[in-house]
């Protein structure tokens, strides 16, 4: 699969953020059973900047780990542009802490999940999020992760150490 990818890191910070190559083999994980070629962009952002787009595009207070922006294209026109990813860096760190996943896990399930709205999964209903969460736990398995989505106990969250 070709992919083309436009990374902006708008968080600033570098540290726990996954490199190109990462971020590639993720989403092409995610698009290459349905896509010959594909061009997205995954913007990496605050978590002011992501609570601003969350209320102005999904009418929703604070910060998320991901949105997902498809291109809107008339579908006549065959053009490699799915669209536009935005990662919240803190966010994804916070909650790979709290489900006791790495930080590289949850940032691949984060590229597997947002690009699979691109391609138009959701999980708006149950059937779909069924769907979903199944196409998730195959790439992911795949990729040499945990299944994303596996129950844990909070009781036996550990403190992170810098």
């Amino acid at each position: 699969m070709k992919l083309l990818l436009d990374i902006e890191n708008a968080y600033g910070k570098v540290g726990r953020i996954p490199d190109r190559k990462q971020l590639r083999c993720w989403a092409t994980a995610a698009l290459s059973n349905v896509r010959q070629t594909a061009e997205l962009s995954v913007r990496i952002v605050s978590e002011a900047e992501s609570a601003e787009l969350n209320r102005r595009y999904r009418h929703k207070e604070g910060p998320t780990n991901v949105l997902s922006f498809p291109a809107d294209l008339p579908p006549d026109l065959e053009l490699p542009l799915l669209g536009d990813l935005v990662v919240c860096a803190p966010v994804v760190e916070r909650e790979a802490g709290e489900q006791h996943k790495s930080i590289e896990a949850h940032w691949a399930h984060m590229v597997v999940h947002g690009c699979l709205h691109l391609i138009g999964h959701d999980h708006i209903e149950d059937n779909d999020a069924d769907i979903m969460e199944a196409l998730e736990t195959r790439i992911l398995t795949d990729l040499g992760f945990s299944p994303p989505y596996q129950q844990y106990d909070a009781s036996e969250q550990q403190i992170p150490h810098d």
